[in-house]
């Protein structure tokens, strides 16, 4: 019976661990697809004659900073 139960526990730490991940991996990609919108957000505005290079680089240093911490399948 000990065996069963140490299976179980196990069992179920596994899929709890899985569980974290892919809530990580969901939050990076959320994080990565708000970061692409105000990049282009950005870009829009400074096409319009509305916003500055200086703020379409901000935006573009913060999805590379976020690819290098994360990946670039976080931006899937």
């Amino acid at each position: 019976m000990a065996g069963f139960l140490d299976r179980a526990r196990e069992q179920a730490q596994t899929a709890l661990n899985q569980g974290r991940e892919k809530v990580g991996e969901v939050q990076a990609q959320r994080a990565g697809h708000d970061l692409l919108r105000k990049l282009g957000s950005a870009y829009y505005a400074q096409q319009r004659g509305t916003g500055s290079p200086e703020e379409v680089q901000r935006a573009l240093a913060a999805v590379e900073q976020h690819v290098a911490q994360h990946g670039e399948s976080s931006l899937r």
